[in-house]
């Protein structure tokens, strides 16, 4: 462990800056260790009661029941109204529940709290994209890959979004 961890944080210093430095350096594979560290940083309120209701939303939203991820989500929103995550899940699930106003309003509340949060900009890009709107999805997914590099599923997107802007796509 280096000394230089142990040390407390100047002031305003997000403990985060060093792994979205790391996150964006365009070799090597230090950037999903990053990704790791970034996104374990994400999921940690500080409380444990309002972690569980990210893990209780979650894991309802990977059951596919919306309803109960949307109720446990909404319980964190309100108890957590700092806590970037817990906007960032609820606007997932009211995507999926077609829900877009309100996704939307979340999406950009997670970006108030955490203007780099890439998964937020590229759930954008993809809602955009679903709503009819190439060219703001293509901004959001290219503002998510000026932050992390090496999202698969925005590089994908950005690639299609490109040909069809040229009428090339198949």
């Amino acid at each position: 462990m280096a000394f230089a961890s142990l040390l407390p944080l100047p002031a305003g210093a997000d403990p985060l800056d060093d792994a979205f430095a790391r996150l964006a350096e365009p070799s090597g594979e230090g950037w999903r260790i990053a990704e790791s560290d970034i996104l374990r940083g994400w999921s940690r309120s500080g409380s444990a009661a309002m972690d569980l209701l990210l893990q209780r939303g979650e894991a309802a939203l990977d059951m596919g029941d919306l309803p109960s991820a949307i109720g446990h989500l909404t319980a964190l929103t309100d108890h957590a109204p700092d806590f970037a995550a817990g906007f960032q899940a609820r606007a997932a699930a009211l995507a999926m529940a077609g829900q877009f106003g309100p996704a939307l309003a979340d999406l950009q509340r997670t970006l108030e709290l955490e203007p780099r949060h890439f998964a937020a900009l590229t759930q954008l890009g993809a809602m955009m994209e679903e709503m009819g709107d190439p060219d703001r999805a293509l901004d959001a997914y290219r503002a998510s890959l000026a932050i992390h590099p090496h999202q698969q599923e925005a590089i994908d997107a950005v690639a299609r979004l490109e040909r069809q802007r040229l009428g090339t796509d198949i």
